[in-house]
């Protein structure tokens, strides 16, 4: 009888390109409008922010786009990652599905955020950038960056989510072992950063207000300074796509294919990541791979959000985007997860929602930290809060198939580990975490300063 826990490839088996989505969409993405002229936007309107060949990506309708061969050079220092099969989860569920992850965890900074990090810092180096300015939630894509920009030996300017950059004050300090220099956000620093402590001087910060003091300090240095952005955007989640791609050559290893791949979404990258291969296998070949999106109820884009534009950041600077958002001045709950504490979701994301291609499912944060503790338990390993939203969805459909008798392979991307977390697995085990309620009249507010646009 075949035990096989790992599936594992070798440096060689690394994906030489990433693949974009967009090429095999039924239709295009809803434009990307400039907030000034309510146009469509033009490379030269991202220019400020971005290096060109970033947003030629963005706008890109190639389906493969070669990966350079010093991101690749990168990429081997942890890539490919290991798919798992949860062998120990499943005799401890009783459950005839077979359970698999895919273990992002592995990378130096323990998530899949370094897979666009490294090519965002490589194109900016590349056309002679100075620096980079970026936000964190988390401290995951921080870290990440962080790590990035010192491989390519730039500067990196990192404002963190207020409430985590106290939560986790571990996350910065990785930053700052990399060289970056971290703010807790909001700040002094910027304009954006002044305005809100003006209305709330003891705001906790969120990913769109960060992400303004971010914006305005790369749009204010003369040009030295470009910005990044850790999800949401399509080049982000076409970088992520290095973990579906080397999933589907294991599970060809493995002998089976997934019936249900589920994954966690706060701007949405690592679930792009690891489904939209698998979404094109089951565009082009008839496929029955059901897809689930897993958010937290205190911040529930696309379970309870509007699919309208929006701006992506609370100051009102960025582009405005088609998304499913609960009002770009919407203020999540301080819930651990602190990636998943976002108002929008990646454009991508919401046309695969919108189309019916995939399914939402939001959860409160206390059976996530309940399945989490049991992953780690017959697993042996410690999963991030974010992730173990979809370690929680993963757990409830192999019960289901406990009670039906059917044999599902199910899928999970593990996107991080928790080993920086554990405050919050303190607060579970002292029965410290709330469950926030979806706050109705809060976002039917935030809902009203909806930006309108007639395209």
């Amino acid at each position: 009888m075949n035990e096989q826990k790992k599936y594992l490839l070798t440096e060689g088996d690394l994906p030489k390109a990433w693949y974009n989505i967009q090429a095999d969409l039924p239709q295009p993405l809803p434009p990307v409008i400039h907030p000034g002229t309510m146009q469509p936007i033009g490379p030269a309107d991202l220019a400020p922010l971005f290096p060109m060949a970033l947003i030629m990506q963005e706008v890109s309708q190639e389906r493969y786009i070669e990966i350079p061969e010093p991101v690749r050079d990168v990429y081997r220092l942890w890539r490919p990652t290991p798919l798992i099969r949860a062998r120990q989860l499943e005799k401890a569920l009783d459950t005839p599905a077979h359970i698999y992850y895919k273990y992002e965890g592995v990378s130096p900074v323990g998530s899949h955020k370094p897979n666009t990090a490294v090519p965002q810092a490589f194109y900016n180096k590349q056309e002679g950038v100075q620096g980079m300015t970026t936000e964190t939630g988390a401290g995951q894509w921080g870290s990440a960056m962080a790590m990035a920009c010192n491989f390519f030996g730039m500067p990196c300017d990192i404002y963190m989510v207020k409430i985590s950059y106290q939560q986790k004050p571990y996350r910065r300090s990785m930053m700052e072992s990399f060289g970056a220099k971290v703010t807790p956000s909001p700040s002094e620093r910027t304009n954006a950063g002044k305005g809100i402590l003006t209305k709330d001087p003891n705001s906790t910060g969120s990913l769109g207000i960060a992400i303004s003091e971010a914006v305005e300090a790369a749009a204010t240095s003369g040009g030295k300074f470009k910005y990044s952005l850790g999800s949401v955007l399509n080049h982000v989640l076409m970088h992520q796509t290095v973990i579906g791609e080397e999933c589907l050559k294991q599970f060809e290893m493995a002998g089976e294919y997934p019936d249900v791949m589920i994954g966690c979404i706060g701007g949405g990258s690592s679930f792009a990541g690891f489904i939209t291969p698998f979404v094109r296998e089951k565009l082009k070949k008839g496929k029955k791979t059901r897809f689930i999106a897993v958010e937290p109820m205190a911040a529930p884009s696309l379970t309870k959000g509007k699919y309208v534009y929006d701006f992506g950041d609370t100051a009102m600077m960025t582009p405005l985007v088609k998304m499913y958002t609960l009002g770009h001045s919407f203020i999540p709950a301080p819930i651990h997860a602190g990636g998943l504490r976002y108002h929008g979701m990646a454009p991508i994301v919401c046309y695969l929602y919108d189309s019916k291609m995939i399914e939402a499912v939001a959860v409160h944060q206390n059976p996530v930290f309940e399945a989490a503790v049991q992953f780690a338990r017959t697993e042996g390993i410690i999963p991030a809060p974010e992730p173990a939203h979809a370690v929680r969805i993963a757990i409830d459909e192999a019960l289901r198939c406990k009670q039906t008798g059917e044999k599902k392979v199910i899928a999970f991307n593990l996107c991080g580990h928790g080993y920086f977390d554990m405050q919050a697995y303190d607060d579970y085990f002292a029965k410290k975490l709330p469950d926030f309620e979806y706050p109705t009249e809060e976002v039917e507010m935030a809902l009203k300063e909806l930006p309108q646009v007639n395209v």
